[in-house]
């Protein structure tokens, strides 16, 4: 058996292969003329029931008897597009018919075939529902009703093969059951590609259910027209019994040693979920009773897979819904954000059957299981962002994003769901590649087209088998479904945490105006009691210091030093309460000039300090109020310095921060640091880590620096370790024309 591999990089296939299908489907097999000639056909005018034309076999004498039999009555009852109705038995100068007509939209087609004597007492039909139906519902799978129908059906109808096969996706037919007789060969568990049926012809199974071609040596009989009426090409035949196929069907047919065949549509849900196809090495043709009851047996069986697969499907969406009721259960005793997920990570992959995962928040990426690297993550959401799908699913992701075939061995299936129509918040969920080998019914890459020009079938229907690569097992419909729900609870919690938060900050909001007028209004008023202390302490020393000893000097001493700390803390906290009561002045700032105003300022206050000042050339102008910003800054560099006393020489850097989301500074120094464990503290009102006797301050300039940069849409943040030195550090968000991702941080191949 020969094998190939096939990988979805691999070049396409043949241009004469894809000139062969494009061919096919530009046949004119709705119109083709003619009819098979074990029939006879009239054609009717729609509106007059006039004849208009008849196929070439009818003799002159038999066609005009055959006119003068036809029930008008029910003829003009037809409906355009309704299937064919029986018009009965009909005998006409010694001929036997089955008769049947239908309407089109400009005629009424009446087809006559030769009727068989009944083969017993019984209709097959009868026998089918009796005995047969109950076995079929009894059956607990699709492979065991498939089993089933095609011995049903080989044994109605004497055909020495009988094969049923479903479509995939891609529309290649999948055989699942097999009927035969020893000389025939098996197709058992092969596929016959998609390129065998084209797509006109597809749409053909779903108007006309059945269709027999009893000798695929037929000689098509043309039609005629009757007394000069309109071209008989115009006739569209697509739902006649008798309707002539292509030859291209016929070669295919005799290349595969059938000379007759019978084929039966199984529609699920209205579309064409699979046929079942019989095949005889000679000729064979079907009563009329025995094609009902074969088109009734296709019925049977479609809808018992519908029962199936519906039955199927409901189950494993529960199943599926069950687990969305876990995961969100477990966000709701939570604070409901979506790096959450992670935390029950077997509910998180077992949601949509998958190997890994991962929740993507902007910049941000938690990672379940074998997922590809970070940026490959990152890259993949933003390109699904770029579709604006709110579920994407593909079960062969290097087909379509660029990239993906060098993750195909980790990742060849995604589902995603986006969260969020204005960030870039997604979960997906990743599916490994599964090589599988599929064994063709002959070569499906085999050119078609011969040097005669014409378009040909494949010879060889010998097992050929293919190795598919890059792809994983599909997303069901239950799993695509259980994500787009759990996308829609996952948008309510949000929701609904915002609202809360909505509520809370309102809330805050108001409190913290309160506590702002509070401390606006005590910072005022304990600046003259602050001052009147330190006055009269003085007066006290001046008119009576002779008099006291030198312990109540030093008590008092102590007094004003208190005193006047207590003025530095209210004019502190004054400050503060002005920094969220003043408006926001925001135009560019230039940020190395203000840097290098300040050193040059804090070089004059502190003469005797040995300061290595390493300023990153090229700082970013920031958009900001120049005065707050101005006193952020101040704080960070007069921190830095006041905290490096002691080390020789002292070292402090500025550097720019440039992000996705804004730019800022960052100073480091060399000095005492902090540890880690306490940096939430470092930002709040009146917090400090060292003793005031070891540094001087007021404990308020980073909290200051805090209000300032939150005030702008801001971040800062510290990091530091003990006796090795901090840094600190804000980033500002950008002018509204100026916040564009860069390039570097769109998704590059």
């Amino acid at each position: 058996m020969p094998v190939s591999t096939v990988s979805l990089d691999a070049p396409p296939p043949p241009e004469n292969a894809l000139a062969d299908l494009s061919a096919c489907d530009l046949e004119p097999i709705r119109v083709p003329g003619a009819i098979q000639p074990h029939g006879r056909m009239l054609v009717l005018n729609a509106a007059t029931l006039a004849l208009e034309a008849c196929s070439d076999n009818w003799p002159d004498d038999l066609l005009g008897a055959s006119v003068e039999w036809l029930p008008r009555a029910a003829l003009g009852r037809l409906v355009a597009g309704a299937p064919a109705v029986s018009l009965g038995a009909a005998h006409i100068a010694a001929h036997a018919f089955d008769v049947s007509a239908h309407r089109q939209q400009d005629h009424v087609l009446v087809e006559f075939e030769p009727a068989l004597p009944s083969a017993g007492n019984e209709a097959p039909i009868y026998t089918l529902t009796r005995v047969f139906l109950p076995r079929l519902q009894a059956a607990a799978s699709v492979a065991e009703l498939t089993a089933l129908t095609a011995s049903e059906m080989r044994r109605l109808t004497g055909f020495g093969r009988c094969l049923i096969y479903r479509f995939d996706d891609d529309g290649h037919g999948e055989v699942l059951a097999e009927e035969r007789e020893p000389e025939y060969d098996s197709y058992a568990g092969h596929h016959f590609p998609a390129a065998d049926i084209p797509q006109q012809a597809r749409e053909l199974y779903l108007l006309n259910q059945f269709r027999l071609i009893p000798d695929a040596n037929y000689q098509p009989v043309r039609l005629r027209p009757a007394g000069g009426a309109a071209p008989v090409a115009t006739v569209d035949m697509s739902q006649a019994l008798l309707r002539s196929v292509s030859p291209v069907h016929l070669e295919y047919m005799r290349n595969m040693g059938t000379l007759a065949s019978m084929s039966v549509s199984i529609v699920v849900n209205g579309r064409l979920w699979g046929l079942i196809s019989c095949h005889d090495h000679g000729p064979r043709f079907l009563p009329l009773s025995t094609r009902l009851a074969c088109e009734h047996l296709g019925q049977l069986l479609a809808l018992q897979i519908q029962s199936k697969e519906a039955s199927r499907g409901v189950a494993e969406r529960l199943e599926l819904r069950q687990l969305t009721l876990e995961i969100v259960a477990h966000l709701a005793d939570s604070d409901g954000t979506l790096q959450r997920l992670v935390t029950e990570p077997s509910l998180l992959l077992r949601v949509a059957r998958a190997t890994s995962a991962a929740v993507v928040l902007d910049e941000q990426v938690w990672a379940v299981g074998d997922t590809p690297p970070t940026d490959r993550v990152q890259a993949l959401s933003q390109w699904i962002v770029g579709l604006g799908v709110q579920v994407y699913q593909s079960d062969s992701l290097a087909r379509h994003a660029e990239g993906a075939s060098a993750q195909a061995e980790t990742v060849a299936g995604v589902l995603a769901v986006s969260i969020s129509q204005v960030h870039r918040h997604l979960i997906l969920w990743f599916r490994p590649e599964i090589v599988r080998t599929v064994t063709w019914a002959g070569n499906p890459q085999k050119p078609k087209m011969q040097e005669d020009g014409r378009i040909h079938p494949r010879h060889s229907f010998a097992s050929w088998a293919e190795e598919i690569r890059g792809r994983s097992n599909p997303w069901s419909p239950a799993e695509v479904g259980a994500a787009g729900e759990l996308r829609q609870a996952l948008i309510g919690i949000v929701l609904r945490r915002a609202e809360e938060l909505a509520e809370v900050a309102t809330e805050l909001g108001r409190v913290n105006k309160e506590l702002e007028a509070f401390s606006y209004t005590v910072s005022h008023d304990l600046r003259a009691p602050m001052r009147h202390i330190a006055g009269y302490v003085d007066l006290v020393v001046d008119t009576e210091g002779r008099l006291l000893s030198e312990r109540a000097h030093r008590y008092l001493t102590h007094v004003k030093e208190a005193a006047a700390f207590a003025g530095q803390l209210v004019d502190a906290l004054l400050d503060f309460s002005r920094m969220g009561r003043s408006s926001l002045k925001r135009r560019s700032v230039d940020t190395a000039a203000l840097v290098d105003g300040l050193v040059r300022e804090i070089a004059r206050q502190e003469p005797a300090r040995d300061i290595v000042w390493e300023v990153e050339p090229g700082l970013p102008v920031l958009f900001a109020d120049p005065l707050l910003l101005q006193v952020a800054v101040r704080n960070l560099l007069g921190n830095a310095v006041k905290y490096s006393r002691g080390r020789m020489p002292v070292r402090i850097a500025v550097r720019a921060v440039r992000r996705v989301e804004g730019d800022g500074l960052e100073v480091q120094d060399n000095g005492v640091g902090f540890q880690m464990k306490y940096a939430d503290k470092l930002f709040g009102v009146f917090q400090r880590l060292h003793r005031a006797e070891e540094f001087e301050g007021t404990g308020i300039g980073l909290a200051n620096v805090k209000r300032i940069v939150e005030r702008h849409g801001g971040t800062v943040w510290a990091q530091g370790e003990l006796n090795q030195g901090a840094s600190f550090g804000f980033i500002l968000p950008r002018a509204a024309a100026e916040a564009l991702p860069p390039a570097a941080n769109r998704m590059t191949e």
